[in-house]
C-alpha cells in the first residue's frame, strides 16, 4: 500500500507481525487504530482493526453517513486478522466506528476502536480520530529522570481522582479541567511537598461510578476534562514544576458494555470463552486471555503508550492478585487448574514479566507498581530471578496491621503491640510502597480521623502519630486526597473534597504536620536511601508493650545522619524515658507531633537532648526524653 507518511504510519511490516504474533509487540498503537495519512496526494486517515473471526469489516462515519458499505477495510493476507485500509477526506475530530459482520453468526453489528486515541462523551459511544500532535516543555524532566534510580530517591505519591479533588463552585460545581487541575494541582502539589500524584484511571470509561476501573479506551484519556492534549498539558505542567506522574491502570479485566472489547468480532477475542476463565464474578466484568498472544501486546502496548505519548512516569497495576489465581474470587468448582494442576495463572505470570521487561528497557527511570495484595513472592524481583519483574509493591499487609492497632482504643493497644511491630519481620523482603490509598475511606470503612479512637483531640493526635509512623517507617510513601487535612466524609466520587474544614484549627494543624513531614522526607536520606535493605533500620525498643512505645532509627549512607524516631501511642506524657542512640553527641527535635502548630498540647524536648555513655538496650550511648502523649516525636543525631 502506497501511503505517504504524516506522522507515524501505521502499516505491518513482516517483523510487526512476528512481534504481535508472538505477543512482544509493545507499539502497536502505531500500526492500528486510526492514524492520519496521505495517499496519492489525497489526505485521510488509515483504519486497522484485529478481528480474525470476522466475514468483513467496515469503517462508519459521519462521512460516509454510517453507511457500511461505503468503506470496507481489507484483510491482511500476513494471517494476523488484521482488517485494514486507507479512507480518503475523513480527518481530525472525525466519529467513527468498525461495523463487524462476524462469522459466528447472527447479525451484524458496530464496534469502537480499541485501540482508539479518543471517544465521544459518555453515554455516547462513537470512537473519534485525534492527531496527538504535542510540544512538550519537560525536556529537562525527562532527561534527569533517565539518569535516576527511585528506588534511592524520596517517592511520596499523592493519590488523585480527577473528577472530584477540587470542584467550580458555582458553575454546578463541575470538575476542573486536565488544564485547570494542572495549575491547581501543581501549586498545592509544589506546596506540600509530594514528588509525585497518581492518578486514578483516567483511561475512558463507559460507568462514571466506577472511578475508572471498568475501562474500555486502553489509549484515550476520559474526554470528561478535556481532549489528549489538555491532559498532556496537565502532566508536562506538573513536570516542569517538579512533580512526576503516575497512572492507573486497569489489565486485569474489562466491562461488559456492548460496543467495547467483548466478543469483538463474534468470538472471545480479549476475553476466555469459559466463564469459569473469562468472567470475573466479583465486579461483573470480562477478564482477558493473557495466554493468546496477540492480547499481550494488545495490553503492553497500552501500558507504554502512556509511557511514551504522555510521559507518565510510572504505571500502577490494578489488581495484579486477580491476576495471579484462576481461584480469585471463585468457588472450588469455579475455576480451571493450570497445566500442572495449580491455581497459579501461568499466562498472567509470563505477561507481566514481559510487560515490566519491555517498560523498564523502554524507559530507565520510571517505576511499575504492583497493587498485589497476598503473599506471592518475588513480584519485586527480576524475572530472569524467578521474580515478576515489578519495581514496587502495595504493602497491603502493613497498611492493614497500621490501620488495625490505630484503630484500638489506647488502653488495649498493649494487648496488639505486635500489629505494628511485625511489619519489619518482612519489610524487606519486597521494595514496598507503603498506602493509605482511596480503598480505605470508602465503602464504610469511614474516613481516617474518622477510624481514630477518642474524643476530638486525641482522634487528630493519633492521625499525626500515624502519619508520623509511615514517613519515618522503610519504604515509599502513598496517601489519598483529603487524609492529608482529615477529611471527614468517606471520599465520594460526585463531590469536592471538604476544602472548607481547613478554617478549624485542628484540620489546618494536620495538614501542617503532612507537609512538614513531606519535606523533612525529602531532605534526610537516611529515611529514603536504604528502603529495601536491613542496613537503614534497626529497633532500639520493640517489646515496651506495657507503654505502647516504640523506638527505632534509620540510616542513610556514611555521611548521613540518622533519624531516632519515638512513638508513644497513648495519651500518657511519659517523662524521663530513656532510649539507647547508636552515637553520642546532640539529637536535635526536629520534629514532634504534639507540637501547638499542628494542634498539639506543645510538649517536647526543648530542641534536643545530648546523649549521655549510659549504656541501655543495647547501646553504649542513651538519651532521656519527655514523650508526649498520642505523638510522633523524630530526632536526628550528628553525622558520624
Amino acid at each position: 500500500m502506497n501511503v505517504e507518511k504524516t506522522g507515524t504510519i501505521p502499516y505491518f511490516t513482516d517483523y510487526d507481525v512476528f512481534l504481535f504474533r508472538q505477543g512482544t509487540h509493545s507499539r502497536l498503537y502505531e500500526k492500528m487504530g486510526a492514524h492520519l495519512a496521505t495517499q496519492n496526494g489525497k489526505s485521510g486517515v488509515y483504519f486497522a482493526v484485529w478481528a480474525p473471526e470476522a466475514r468483513s469489516v467496515s469503517v462508519i462515519g459521519a462521512w460516509n453517513d454510517w453507511d457500511s458499505d461505503a468503506n470496507p477495510l481489507c484483510l491482511s493476507p500476513a494471517g494476523t486478522g488484521v482488517w485494514a485500509a486507507f479512507v480518503p477526506g475523513v480527518h481530525d475530530g472525525s466519529l467513527y466506528k468498525y461495523h463487524i459482520d462476524p462469522n459466528a453468526g447472527g447479525g451484524a453489528f458496530d464496534k469502537g476502536d480499541p485501540f482508539a486515541f479518543f471517544w465521544e462523551l459518555p453515554p455516547k459511544t462513537a470512537s473519534i480520530v485525534r492527531d496527538l500532535s504535542y510540544c512538550w516543555e519537560d525536556q529537562e524532566w525527562m532527561f534527569q529522570r533517565a539518569g535516576k534510580n527511585p528506588l534511592e530517591e524520596p517517592v511520596s505519591i499523592y493519590e488523585v481522582h480527577t473528577g472530584s479533588w477540587r470542584r467550580v463552585p458555582g458553575q454546578d460545581f463541575r470538575s476542573l479541567s486536565y488544564r485547570e487541575i494542572g495549575h491547581e494541582l501543581g501549586d498545592y502539589v509544589t506546596d506540600m511537598g509530594f514528588t509525585h500524584v497518581e492518578f486514578l484511571p483516567v483511561m475512558e470509561h463507559p460507568y462514571y461510578p466506577s472511578w475508572g476501573y471498568q475501562t474500555l479506551g486502553y489509549f484515550a484519556p476520559t474526554s470528561r476534562y478535556g481532549v489528549p492534549q489538555d491532559f498532556m498539558y496537565l502532566v508536562d505542567h506538573l513536570h516542569r514544576r517538579g512533580i512526576g506522574v503516575i497512572l492507573d491502570w486497569v489489565p486485569s479485566h474489562f466491562p461488559d458494555d456492548a460496543y467495547g472489547l467483548r466478543l469483538y468480532d463474534g468470538t472471545a477475542l480479549f476475553e476466555h470463552h469459559d466463564d469459569r476463565q473469562g468472567f470475573h464474578p466479583e465486579w461483573k466484568s470480562r477478564i482477558f486471555n493473557y495466554g493468546r498472544h496477540e492480547v499481550r501486546s494488545f495490553l503492553i502496548s497500552s501500558a507504554l503508550f502512556w509511557l511514551d505519548r504522555y510521559h507518565a512516569d510510572g504505571i500502577r497495576v490494578d489488581a495484579v492478585a486477580s491476576m495471579l489465581y484462576h481461584d480469585f474470587a471463585r468457588q472450588d468448582s469455579g475455576w480451571i487448574p493450570n497445566r500442572y494442576g495449580g491455581r497459579e495463572n501461568l499466562d498472567a505470570i509470563e505477561f507481566m514479566r514481559r510487560l515490566n521487561e519491555a517498560a523498564y528497557l523502554s524507559y530507565p527511570g520510571i517505576m511499575m507498581i504492583a497493587e498485589e495484595s497476598t503473599a506471592w513472592p518475588m513480584v519485586t524481583r527480576p524475572p530472569d530471578t524467578g521474580g515478576l519483574g515489578f519495581g514496587l509493591k502495595w504493602n497491603m499487609g502493613w497498611m492493614h496491621d497500621t490501620l488495625g492497632f490505630f484503630g484500638r482504643e489506647p488502653v488495649h493497644r498493649k494487648y496488639h503491640h505486635n500489629q505494628l511491630t511485625f511489619s519489619i519481620w518482612y519489610a524487606f523482603s519486597e521494595n514496598f510502597l507503603l498506602p493509605f490509598s482511596h480503598d480505605e475511606v470508602v465503602h464504610g470503612k469511614r474516613s481516617l480521623i474518622g477510624r481514630m479512637p477518642g474524643d476530638e483531640w486525641q482522634k487528630f493526635a493519633n492521625l499525626r502519630a500515624m502519619f508520623g509512623y509511615l514517613y519515618t517507617h522503610p519504604g515509599k510513601k502513598l496517601l489519598f486526597m483529603g487524609c492529608e487535612f482529615g477529611q471527614r466524609n468517606e471520599w465520594y466520587h460526585e463531590t469536592s473534597l471538604d476544602w472548607h474544614l481547613l478554617g478549624n484549627p485542628l484540620h489546618s494543624g494536620l495538614l501542617a504536620w503532612v507537609r512538614d513531614l513531606q519535606w523533612f522526607y525529602r531532605t534526610t536520606p537516611a529515611l529514603y536511601r536504604n528502603d529495601f535493605s536491613g542496613s537503614g533500620f534497626s529497633w532500639i525498643d520493640c517489646s515496651d508493650q506495657e507503654q505502647s512505645v516504640i523506638v527505632f532509627t534509620r540510616y542513610g549512607r556514611q555521611g548521613d545522619v540518622p533519624v531516632l524516631v519515638v512513638l508513644n501511642l497513648t495519651p500518657v506524657v511519659r517523662r524521663g524515658y530513656r532510649a539507647g542512640v547508636p552515637s553520642g553527641g546532640r539529637w536535635t527535635e526536629r520534629l514532634n507531633s504534639d507540637s501547638a502548630m499542628y494542634g498539639g498540647s506543645n510538649i517536647g524536648n526543648l530542641g534536643g537532648v545530648d546523649a549521655e555513655q549510659y549504656r541501655y538496650h543495647g547501646r553504649d550511648w542513651s538519651v532521656v526524653l519527655t514523650l508526649p502523649p498520642l505523638s510522633a516525636t523524630i530526632l536526628t543525631g550528628e553525622v558520624p
